[in-house]
């Protein structure tokens, strides 16, 4: 036996050699769900009304508008937004997976077709956004961050790009728009985390590698505010080693 260990009872080095390092006891989990349209009828998106540079924008069909984008066969809510707070204090630091420590250094959105795409994003604090705009006319994107968040407001000619910088968590969302295309619009939302997701075209959405253990989720849509609870979310216990199913039941906005 090594000289290191020489005279200790057994016991005690078993503990020794069996206990974790520091941070290597926190144990990891997924999250998987499904927000679906609560109402009888699915939301018809209306026709947006197109009035600048219509051969480009209408190109490939007519624009819809995007307050609700719900499957007709699933009743799959998309563009929903979901995200891990601490239970106690939703500004508290979460736990981060080791394999999600480094992220990639930017993130992107485009306008192809005088839409954003994607109409959310999230993004981490500490990327850079681009702003790509692969079509064949010019754009603007006009960000309005408030305090903690760019500011700002520039021409982007066809088939070029802006790098946007200065990003910092915060518990508001940031609007995105053209002032060129009056109907166009995204948001986007900062975290100092990476455990959030948008849903997809089915409502489905994950997040991987999440610390296991006792949190709360937070459901956001922009027509809807906070689709479950309010904005220090709801209760979830993410089962260690394995995945968790969160479904949500979104109901129309009360007028």
């Amino acid at each position: 036996m090594h000289r290191l260990f020489a005279g200790l009872p057994f016991v005690a080095l078993v503990a020794l050699m069996t206990t974790p390092a520091a941070g290597q006891d926190q144990q990891w989990g997924t999250i998987k769900g499904t927000v679906t349209w609560a109402g009888d009828a699915v939301p018809t998106r209306a026709e947006l009304n197109v009035d600048k540079d219509k051969k480009e924008c209408l190109a490939k069909g007519p624009l819809l508008s995007e307050d609700y984008v719900v499957d007709g066969k699933t009743k799959g809510v998309q563009w929903v937004m979901v995200w891990l707070v601490d239970a106690k204090d939703a500004k508290a630091k979460l736990p981060v997976h080791p394999a999600l420590q480094a992220f990639p250094k930017t993130v992107a959105f485009d306008q192809p077709c005088c839409m954003f795409e994607p109409h959310v994003l999230g993004v981490r604090a500490g990327q850079v956004v681009e702003a790509k705009n692969s079509a064949t006319i010019p754009h603007n994107v006009n960000v309005i961050g408030g305090a903690k968040n760019p500011n700002e407001n520039v021409i982007i000619p066809a088939g070029k790009s802006h790098e946007i910088k200065g990003w910092n968590a915060s518990p508001t969302p940031v609007s995105v728009s053209c002032t060129i295309h009056p109907w166009m619009k995204m948001y986007i939302r900062v975290f100092d985390h990476p455990y959030y997701a948008v849903t997809d075209a089915q409502g489905n959405f994950e997040i991987k590698n999440a610390p296991a253990g006792d949190y709360k989720v937070v459901v956001w849509h922009e027509t809807n505010g906070w689709v479950v609870g309010d904005k220090t979310g709801v209760p979830i216990t993410v089962k260690a080693g394995g995945v968790t199913d969160f479904p949500v039941k979104m109901t129309p906005r009360k007028e």
